[in-house]
Order: structure tokens, then C-alpha cells, then sequence
């Protein structure tokens, strides 16, 4: 932001100087030009009245000593035409050959003074041409033409310019050291409001704006970000202290409801009254495990940093539970994981996550195998990362961190989900109609979702494993950044 804020500033700094030196260069070049033409119109105008006389006695040596000297001295040709437009005299050759055919010459003959030069520029090579009437009105006599060079009037000129282009930059340095420091004071505010907003972003609500330095208008808002967050941080401490607490409360009166219940047993007599304890009993139990997902749920969205992880070690003490568990459901797990991929772990731990998908897959899929499979890949843009892109211009945030993708999958060949189940499947407390008598909460794929996208991933429902019927079975994805 700070160099496009300069990139900004000094240009229009630039233009500004420009905007005022421009003019100026063109009136100095102006004024010595000016300075130069009266300066050698009074010489043409003596030069005029030496003529007259010369012209008029037909004694024309001594003018001719005075243009030629006058010539050796300045380099300026002069040349005498007659009222025909004949040179009588010059002071050189090129200069009666140059007096031939010269359009000053014929205005001058007519008793008309050539306007006078706007300015000369230091690219023009043209020569200042002066045409002097001798005599007035219908008493002209001849001209004077004086053919000056302009060589040393445009080096002149050049050299006001780069004096004019050197005190012009010392503003325009001065503006460009000012805008540095000034930008930078400006713009503090600005990048520690940047630096604690992409910390929250990532969980981390100890962070604060810094309301030192800056403008008043953003050290107000320093403060009013940071009083937004202070809300946030005690409604969401709140929340999680009022899940957390009601279930601890509700855990032990839970509990002993539940053995009043099953105690209730011998107690009951009738198919119907024995049916209604059962479901009274597997009701209490439903309600307990729903009292564990919360806890657990509370406490795994508690944590708020990622760390890197080696598949490696998460899988090794893992895959001898995950392998037993599948043998009791008659189910095969193939695992085909590279060695040394790290990935970007969800707060919480991947493990949990993969505990989740694992169990998932062995106690609702119903089918015979399940595989899990690790690669790279291209990193996909996740809400978060939107978010910074667009808020910091960032290529790598759009590129989804820059860094690549982990893509793990565990898919099984089981009865799997539809696409309109796999797209609610997601939602918290969602249960599929052939899982309505299962154990489960509906918990867990969306805290599992909400968990690897805080670590800047994502968790895709996708058709699995091929099953002998002509279906396709479950088959999750989990994308996260390559650590």
C-alpha cells in the first residue's frame, strides 16, 4: 500500500512541477530570443541608415568594410538589395546569394517591418532573418537583410532549461523525501489494522489494533475495531462457556436418569411397556452421546493456531485401530500415503478429523473396503483466502497460499450418499434417513468441515468406490495447504 501510495503522490508531484516549469522554460526562451532580435534590429536599422546614404551618394565602400567586419565579428550575414531585389552589396558570397529570392526581403521592399520571432528552440537550426527597410513608404530605396545564427542563443536557452529543470527537482525531491515518512505515518495505522485482522481471521482473538500513531481519523478506528473485537471475544467466549458448562451440568442428571431408567426394568411388565422402557433407555444414551459431541466439538473449536504435521506420524498411531475396528465390520483398509508429506494441520489435530471420517466410513457405509489416499495438488481458494486476496491484492492469498495442497481421500464402497445428500450431509445435525437408527449426533462432518477450513483448506463429498451393484460408494476429500 505504501508504494502505491507513493507510486500515486509522485507522479502528481511531477506533473505539478511540470505544469510550471514548462511555461516558464517557454517564456525564457521567449525573452532571450526577444533580447537577441532587438539587439540585432538596431544593428540592421544603423546598417539601414548607412545604406541610405551609401545608396543615394552611390559611395558604397565603406558600407561594404562595415558589414564585412561586422560579419567577421558576429557571424551574422548582411546584404543591401536594391528596390528590384538585386543585392548591391554583401558581406559575403553566401550572404548576397542567400539575399536572392528572400520573402522578408520583398515585405520589406513594400515598406512592411517581418514580424518579429515568437522564440527560438534549442532543436530549431533556422538562422534569425532581419529585413530592414531603407527608406519609408514610397520612398523605399532597399533592405537590409541580417541573417544572424542562432547557435549560441539556443545553447543559452538549453542551458536555462537544465538550471530551470535542476531547481525544479530540488521541490520534487524534497516533496518525494517528505512523502516517504508521511506515507508511512499515514499508512501505520492502516497496515497494523491489516496484520490484526488477518490474525483474527486465523483464530487468534488476542490480537489488537494499534491506536499509536497516525492520523485522528484512524486512530478511531483503531479503537472501534478493537472494541468490535472485544464484543466478539466475550460473545464467543460466552457461547462456548454456555455449551461447555450446560453440558458438564447436564451430564450427571443426565446419567442418573438414565439408571433410574434401566433400573426401571424389572419393574416393567407388557410387550409395550417393555418397548417403551428400551426406547426410553436408548433415548437417555442418544442424549449423553450428544452431550459428548458438544463437549468435544467445544473443545476442539477452541483451539485456534494450525501447526504442520507428518502424515507419516499421524497415520502411524493410528492405522492398527483404524485396522481392528474395520475387521470387526468385515471390512479390508488400504492405505497409499507417500513418505514425507507434511500438511497444514487443523486446530484440533488431523488425527481427530481422520478419527471422524474413519469412523464414518466403518459404522454408516456398510460396504467391504476403504481406502485412504494421500497427494499434492493445486491449493483450491477457500472463503478465507477470498477474503485476503481481496483484501490485502495478494496473488499468493489467490493462488491459495502459493504453497500447493495435501488432498487426502477416504473413500469407501458402501451405499454412499446422493448428490442431494452429500450437499446436506454438511450441515450440523444432519443424519441420513438410513442412519436414523445409528449411533451419531450429525456432528461430526461439519465440525470436521468447519475445522480444516479454518486451517485454510476444504472438505468436499464426492461419489467413492465403485461397489459390485453399479454404484458408487462415499468418498471424502480433505485439501490442505502443503505445509
Amino acid at each position: 500500500m505504501l508504494r502505491r501510495l507513493l507510486a500515486l503522490l509522485v507522479p502528481i508531484a511531477f506533473l505539478i512541477t511540470a505544469s510550471l516549469a514548462v511555461p516558464l522554460g517557454a517564456v525564457t526562451a521567449q525573452r532571450q530570443t526577444q533580447e537577441m532580435y532587438v539587439d540585432r534590429l538596431n544593428d540592421a536599422g544603423r546598417f539601414a541608415s548607412l545604406g541610405s546614404t551609401a545608396l543615394r551618394t552611390g559611395r558604397l565602400e565603406g558600407l561594404r568594410g562595415e558589414v564585412e567586419r561586422y560579419e567577421d565579428l558576429y557571424g551574422a550575414r548582411v546584404a543591401v538589395v536594391d528596390p528590384s531585389g538585386r543585392p548591391v552589396l554583401a558581406s559575403s558570397p553566401e550572404a548576397a546569394r542567400a539575399a536572392q529570392g528572400q520573402e522578408e526581403a520583398h515585405r520589406a521592399l513594400g515598406g512592411f517591418r517581418p514580424e518579429p520571432p515568437t522564440a527560438v528552440w534549442p532543436w530549431s537550426t533556422d538562422d534569425l532573418v532581419i529585413a530592414e527597410p531603407i527608406g519609408r513608404d514610397s520612398g523605399v530605396e532597399g533592405a537590409v537583410l541580417l541573417s544572424a545564427p542562432t547557435e549560441r542563443l539556443r545553447e543559452r536557452i538549453l542551458g536555462s532549461w537544465a538550471l530551470l529543470g535542476a531547481l525544479s527537482m530540488v521541490p520534487l525531491g524534497v516533496l518525494s523525501a517528505v512523502a516517504w515518512p508521511l506515507s508511512r505515518w499515514v499508512l501505520r495505522p492502516v497496515r497494523r489494522l491489516d496484520e490484526a485482522t488477518a490474525a483474527i481471521s486465523e483464530g487468534d482473538l488476542s490480537v489488537r489494533a494499534d491506536r499509536v500513531g497516525g492520523p485522528p481519523e484512524l486512530r478511531r478506528l483503531a479503537a472501534s475495531f478493537n472494541a468490535m473485537v472485544d464484543a466478539v471475544e466475550r460473545a464467543l467466549h460466552r457461547q462456548r462457556a454456555f455449551v461447555s458448562d450446560a453440558s458438564h451440568q447436564l451430564r450427571n442428571p443426565l446419567a442418573s436418569l438414565r439408571l433410574a431408567v434401566e433400573n426401571l426394568e424389572p419393574h416393567v411388565s407388557g410387550e409395550d411397556a417393555r418397548q417403551a422402557h428400551t426406547d426410553a433407555v436408548e433415548e437417555a444414551k442418544a442424549m449423553h452421546r450428544l452431550l459428548n459431541s458438544l463437549t468435544a466439538a467445544t473443545r476442539m473449536e477452541s483451539f485456534r493456531a494450525s501447526e504442520p504435521v507428518e502424515l507419516d506420524e499421524v497415520l502411524a498411531t493410528r492405522l492398527t485401530r483404524w485396522r481392528a475396528l474395520a475387521e470387526v465390520e468385515g471390512m479390508d483398509l488400504e492405505t497409499r500415503v507417500p513418505e514425507g508429506m507434511r500438511a497444514l494441520a487443523p486446530p484440533g489435530g488431523l488425527g481427530s478429523v481422520l478419527d471422524e471420517l474413519m469412523s464414518n466410513a466403518i459404522r454408516l457405509s456398510g460396504g467391504s473396503r476403504i481406502r485412504l489416499t494421500a497427494s499434492e495438488g493445486d491449493a483450491e481458494r477457500t472463503p478465507a483466502d477470498r477474503r485476503g486476496a481481496d483484501r490485502r491484492g495478494d496473488d499468493r492469498a489467490r493462488a491459495g497460499g502459493g504453497r500447493g495442497a495435501v488432498v487426502l481421500h477416504v473413500a469407501d464402497d458402501g451405499t454412499g450418499l446422493d448428490p442431494e445428500e452429500r450437499r446436506k450431509a454438511l450441515q450440523r445435525f444432519w443424519r441420513g434417513p438410513r442412519h436414523q437408527n445409528v449411533e451419531g449426533t450429525g456432528l461430526g462432518l461439519a465440525i470436521c468441515a468447519d475445522l480444516v477450513e479454518s486451517a485454510g483448506g476444504s472438505l468436499r463429498l464426492l461419489p467413492g468406490l465403485p461397489r459390485p451393484d453399479g454404484g458408487f460408494g462415499l468418498d471424502v476429500e480433505v485439501r490442505l495447504p502443503k505445509a
